[in-house]
């Protein structure tokens, strides 16, 4: 009992003394957690103080326990400030403002320097813009880990980071203005496992390669978008052999081998070098790399007769990208069996893109064989053939892109009938032609059913044959529709849509044939809706304003009605880019278009717009392009213009617009393309136009005005000028001889682009022809129907690219200049109606390109030049109203043809009296019927007028028989 009564007394004793421990163990925990150093909560107060902090993220920072406030943690052993994690917690805020709003930002108090054991720093993600890292940060000796990443910190990063011998996290990179001169810093910190430089200049480092070299424990590795070049890629040892992430990618490397040091990486995991230049086969020595489970080798520029067979080697690979390079018409086929090489088929793949390869042939029924695939890429290929079922199998597929190939055939349930994780499928065929875009049929039936929720569906140029039958209705979790071209005749569901609007961002329904009206009232909820694109279609019905924070509107080619919200900035503030061109919209233009500060397109062309054009621009808009061209405008063009510095387009041409072009748009020193034909605007073409604020003008298009003056000299300064249409005014004086200068007709020249592809008429060829996409292909000079007098200068003829040359309906006299044969692209040559003389240049016969000729109505004599070109024109009315004009094709003989011979003359009198008589009687009936005609039209003006409208208004219409008959009449009177 004694021994049994102490046992029970010791086991007492000992559980005490436990329980004992444990308590003091607790309260020792307990009352270390809540210590805060003094000297260390005063220093994260000042270091607070010089910060910004909108969002106040770092209110807590208050009383005295630091230990507790956001972002600190300390030591629950000495009390002592270890980790700052002050890391922006909204990285990816959807807009600007929220961004900024959560950023710390200020400045970096040195009192850093007191927390004398702080091994973890992050302050990523925030926002210290412009200011340098602190050279301090080197003094911080206990640091393990320092993230300083996306913190819009700039200038050299400080060498004295290099003084952080225990560091082994360095994360310096993504979207910084860093630089670094010189990467020997790196080399002291021996200890280092992770560094990310991404995006840090780093382009004057020829070593870099070798200061790597010299961190033996280094496990990843990203110097990413660096400008790094290919000084040195070769190494004779490797030191840093543990590596598992390699990335490279996006910076300058641009050699002809593939970098061999990188085979020796035996421990690889990740390897990525897409956008580089390595010119290079692809090296079978990848296959020594089988711990590989992601490689990115896409768009490095390799050449390969076939897509490499490379899998059968990494069985490990869950990630392989070879998109964007050039493996020359390889065969699917062929990969697809290298997939098998595997032992015991351990496929592991679950990524594969191989987008923009190059590749031909079809897609092989053992494709289905990837069981564990989710994303595959095959889009921008040559393949083609139908698109095989066994697509199907591949059940655990999540993103699907076949888009841009010219596949054929049929689409069934059967393709899709295990597809259950599906939530991305993009599937289209290569467009030349509408016929060719349907040869892919989408043949499901009405009320088919898919086992999937998609999240984007893509569908272009091919044909859904059963419109918007219940497999598209059952989607209703989708955020981007894309439904281009597929021919679909029908109206869409109000309830599909309401049952979309809250996650909606992307509705483009383009190009197809949807009818009906869309309710505003009703599909006023799309909180993310940011692009909607149902242009050409047959919808009608005032315009839907479906929501508020769209950036892209375009409604173009279908039939809506009505005017323009008067409050239209407040129904849609956030639009960047406006499409309503080629509707039946009416009214006026609201005033309120001037306040959005963030549209950058307007284009309202052929409507039935009225009235005058917005006034009350300010200097704060983002506009780029007005085009409100084919209304019934009327009125001045604003002088508030001249505020809007970005404009690159204005098209005001075919409205009603009057008065003068305001001095003021010579402040639009950006100005590309000025279109203000067929309008009823005055005055001279001012000399601004050409001047420097505006020497990236490529057209000028003024016609059909009533614009007078000379054409100014400054125009010549126009070095991109490739269009000038002053055709139709009264402009007068001399075709400038410094024509010369347009440079952009004489060489070719880096083309300042056009994005815009609206239509243009010009008159190129005889004919008014119109112009979308080709138009920056047109260089085309028209200075028709004016009052141009004097000779054509001859410097013309340097320019060597113009395609057309019109300078008819004018007063030009002289001759045409022989340089003219120099413009060896002349397609259109008009120089008719005008008063030339002397004839017509041997050198126009040169000319092969030329489709187009009209040297009618002038005073040109002497035969027709001799050449293949010329001799081609069957129309011979180009030549009319040249009466001295002889030689083929004309029928009409040059006199040196003819040869006179006494065989056929009639025999005459030996003194030849007969012969002088009938001279003299002809010269005496000929001065009579002159005098008698042209002596009363002199005096009678009623005559005179008569005779001047019937000659005006005939003139076109003498035939060239006519004239032809008249000839030969001459002549057979003349050999009598």
């Amino acid at each position: 009992m004694k021994i049994h009564h102490l046992i029970n007394i010791s086991h007492y004793l000992l559980l005490s003394l436990c329980l004992l421990g444990i308590g003091l163990a607790t309260n020792t925990a307990v009352k270390a957690k809540s210590i805060c150093i003094q000297e260390e909560r005063k220093a994260l107060v000042s270091f607070k103080q010089d910060l910004t902090d909108p969002s106040g993220r770092l209110s807590s920072w208050v009383g005295h326990d630091c230990c507790n406030w956001e972002g600190i943690s300390c030591n629950n052993r000495t009390g002592h400030v270890s980790q700052m994690d002050l890391r922006n917690p909204y990285p990816d805020s959807t807009t600007d403002e929220e961004w900024d709003k959560s950023c710390l930002g200020g400045k970096i108090n040195p009192s850093l320097l007191s927390l004398k054991h702080l091994h973890y720093l992050d302050l990523s993600w925030n926002n210290f813009e412009g200011i340098h890292i602190p050279n301090f940060f080197g003094e911080l000796k206990t640091l393990r880990y320092l993230n300083i990443s996306s913190s819009q910190f700039a200038g050299e990063i400080p060498p004295s980071l290099g003084n952080l011998s225990n560091l082994n996290y360095l994360d310096a990179g993504w979207y910084s203005s860093l630089r670094s001169k010189n990467l020997n810093w790196l080399s002291h910190l021996s200890s280092l496992k992770h560094l990310n430089l991404h995006g840090v200049d780093l382009h004057s480092n020829t070593n870099w390669l070798h200061v790597v070299n010299m961190l033996p424990s280094l496990l990843e590795l990203d110097l990413s978008e660096c400008g790094l070049v290919s000084h040195s890629l070769s190494l004779q040892r490797i030191n840093f052999t543990s590596l598992s992430v390699l990335d490279l990618s996006s910076n300058d490397f641009n050699t002809s081998s593939f970098p061999s040091w990188i085979f020796n990486l035996t421990s690889l995991k990740r390897l990525d070098l897409n956008s580089n230049s390595f010119d290079a086969h692809f090296p079978d020595e990848l296959g020594n790399l089988k711990s590989l489970e992601y490689l990115d080798l896409s768009y490095l520029g390799l050449k390969d007769s076939g897509v490499p067979r490379v899998h059968g080697n990494l069985c490990k690979l869950k990630t392989l990208s070879l998109g964007g390079n050039n493996f020359d018409g390889g065969g699917i086929e062929e990969f697809w069996g290298s997939l098998s090489n595997c032992p015991n088929n351990t496929l592991v793949l679950e990524s594969l893109d191989l987008s923009s390869c190059g590749l031909e042939g079809q897609l092989p029924a053992s494709l289905g064989m990837l069981k564990s695939l989710q994303y595959l890429y095959l889009s921008y290929n040559q393949m083609n053939g139908s698109i095989p079922q066994s697509l199907g199998q591949l059940s655990k597929l999540v993103e699907l892109d076949l888009y841009w190939n010219s596949w054929e055939g049929k689409i069934t349930e059967a393709h899709f009938i295990n597809l259950t994780n599906l939530k991305s499928l993009s599937i289209g065929i290569e467009f030349n032609d509408i016929q060719k875009s349907m040869s892919l049929v989408f043949n499901v039936s009405y009320d088919w059913v898919p086992p999937f929720k998609l999240h984007t569906i893509d569908i272009r140029n091919c044909q859904i044959v059963l419109g918007f039958g219940v497999w598209l209705q059952s989607q209703t979790e989708l955020a981007d529709v894309f439904l281009y071209r597929t021919g679909i005749s029908d109206s869409i569901p109000e309830e599909w849509l309401l049952k979309l609007s809250s996650q909606l961002k992307n509705l483009d329904l383009s190009y197809n044939q949807f009818r009906g009206r869309l309710s505003s009232n009703k599909l006023m909820r799309f909180p993310n809706l940011r692009r909607i694109c149902l242009d050409h279609n047959q919808f009608e019905g005032p315009l839907p304003l479906w929501s508020t924070n769209a950036s892209y509107f375009d409604l173009e080619s279908n039939l809506f009605s009505g005017p323009i919200p008067s409050n239209f900035d407040k129904l849609m503030p956030k639009l960047e880019e406006l499409y309503l061109s080629e509707n039946h919209l009416n009214g006026t233009i609201p005033p309120s278009i001037c306040n959005m500060q963030n549209l950058t397109v307007l284009s309202l062309r052929s409507n039935h717009f009225s009235g005058e054009f917005p006034h009350a621009w300010s200097s704060g808009s983002q506009i780029t392009i007005v085009d409100v061209a084919y209304n019934n405008l009327f009125g001045n063009i604003p002088t508030s213009m001249g505020v809007l510095t970005s404009l690159e387009i204005l098209k005001l041409n075919n409205n009603n617009f009057g008065g003068k072009i305001p001095h003021s748009l010579h402040n639009c020193s950006v100005l590309k393309s000025i279109d203000l034909g067929d309008n009823k605007l005055s005055g001279s073409i001012t000399p601004w136009i050409g001047g420097s604020n505006v020497s990236m003008l490529n057209m000028l298009r003024l016609r059909s005005n009533f614009f007078t003056g000379h054409i100014p000299r400054q125009l010549c300064s126009l070095g991109y000028l490739h269009i000038l249409d002053l055709s139709h005014n009264n402009i007068s004086g001399n075709i400038p001889k410094c024509f010369n200068n347009l440079t952009s007709l004489i060489r070719n020249a880096s083309d300042i682009q056009v994005y815009y592809q609206e239509p243009t008429m010009l008159t190129l060829k005889g004919q008014e022809l119109v112009y979308n996409t080709t138009l920056m292909l047109v260089k085309s000079i028209d200075l028709s129907s004016n009052f141009l007098e004097g000779e054509i200068p001859k410097e013309i003829g340097s320019l060597i690219l113009l395609g057309t040359l019109n300078l008819s309906r004018n007063h030009l006299t002289g001759k045409i200049p022989a340089e003219v044969g120099n413009m060896h692209r002349l397609e259109t040559l008009d120089l008719s109606n005008n008063r030339l003389s002397g004839q017509i240049p041997e050198t126009l016969a040169s000319l092969t390109f030329l489709a187009h000729l009209n040297l009618a109505y002038n005073n040109l004599v002497g035969r027709i030049p001799s050449g293949s070109q010329l001799q081609t024109f069957t129309d011979l009315s180009i030549y009319m109203g040249n009466p001295s004009l002889c030689g083929d094709p004309l029928p009409r003989k040059c006199p040196e043809d003819d040869t006179f011979t006494a065989t056929n003359a009639k025999p005459s009198n030996e003194d030849g009296s007969d012969q002088l008589w009938f001279y003299v009687s002809m010269v005496l009936g000929f001065v009579v019927g002159f005098w008698g005609v042209c002596g009363t039209l002199l005096v009678k003006k009623s005559w005179r007028y008569a005779y001047f409208r019937f000659f005006n208004d005939t003139k076109d219409k003498i035939t060239l028989a006519f004239a032809v008959k008249v000839t030969r009449l001459q002549r057979k009177f003349c050999h009598v």
